[in-house]
């Protein structure tokens, strides 16, 4: 989308203090798009309470980078004026469509439960600053939960780029272990390792246990990451204790999904960072957590 031109801002907006001005201005220069989208497919596990629902987002599937997300807006849910972030899990810019996965926890998620082929919505993205491996050739990735969906772009992307790549897959029971199938598929089930906290599938323990025996048994020089904040910070500091560069997709609340709000600040090393434009991925040496 081509930048519009306007006005340099005046002394007074310059020296603003209150990071709005600024905030407005880095909005205007890289405003997400608004498109209308249709579902086109949706599954659910009842027991496990987590879908994955298809969208065609032609717009949106062509220019998604890996760990960005989109700002949804539910048909039938007009008395909740503010859209819900999604990671998105999966696109297809020949067929159209990205997918996205969710857990019901609320009005919203029970309500995305409901909606069926050809339901209408809309969605604002792709929104945020995504992971970059630059040119790493050994990675680590940890997903616990839901926050495996952020992952399978990125890892599709370094699949294609001939990376060595292992995957940590982790979920209280085995129920809620998502993402299995697809991720096994794209790098094999002996680098797709699967943990519980009940050992009903997969190692017994923590996601981060598991990571920390790869660690010691191989060299890595990038880590990604996205699951529980509790668990980010034991990451964030199994790659500093290695001296690997890490990245963490944080999962904040957000208003606007636009940057000008200052709902979603995460604070930095650097400065106070908008997770829904600066993030929600973020060098984890430089969080203050």
């Amino acid at each position: 989308m081509a930048e519009a031109s306007r006005p340099e801002a005046s002394p007074a907006t310059r020296d603003c203090t209150s990071g709005l001005a600024e905030a407005f201005v880095s909005v205007e220069c890289a405003l997400p798009q608004c498109e209308d989208c249709t579902v086109v497919a949706q599954r659910f596990s009842e027991r496990a309470g987590i879908g994955e629902l298809t969208l065609a987002a032609p717009l949106c599937a062509a220019g998604v980078r890996p760990g960005q997300f989109v700002h949804l807006r539910l048909p039938g849910l007009e008395a909740h004026i503010l859209r819900r972030p999604f990671s998105v899990y999966r696109a297809c810019a020949s067929a159209g469509t990205i997918t996205l996965l969710y857990q019901v926890v609320g009005a919203a998620t029970r309500h995305m439960r409901s909606l069926s082929v050809g339901a209408e919505l809309s969605i604002l993205g792709p929104v945020g600053s995504g992971w970059e491996p630059g040119r790493a050739q050994r990675c680590l990735l940890l997903g616990g939960g839901v926050g495996a969906a952020p992952l399978f772009l990125l890892a599709e992307e370094l699949v294609a780029r001939g990376v060595a790549l292992c995957l940590v897959l982790g979920a209280a029971t085995r129920e809620l272990l998502v993402c299995e199938d697809a991720f096994a598929g794209l790098v094999g089930s002996a680098r797709c390792h699967l943990t519980t906290d009940d050992g009903s599938r997969g190692f017994k323990g923590r996601t981060t246990e598991r990571a920390a025996a790869l660690l010691a048994d191989e060299p890595y020089d990038y880590i990604a990451a996205c699951g529980p904040e509790p668990m980010l910070r034991k990451v964030a500091a199994l790659a500093a204790a290695a001296d690997i560069r890490c990245e963490l997709s944080l999962e904040r609340r957000m208003a606007c999904g636009l940057g000008a709000c200052l709902g979603c600040v995460v604070e930095t090393t650097r400065s106070n960072q908008r997770a829904c434009v600066d993030g929600p991925v973020f060098n984890a040496r430089e969080l203050c957590w």
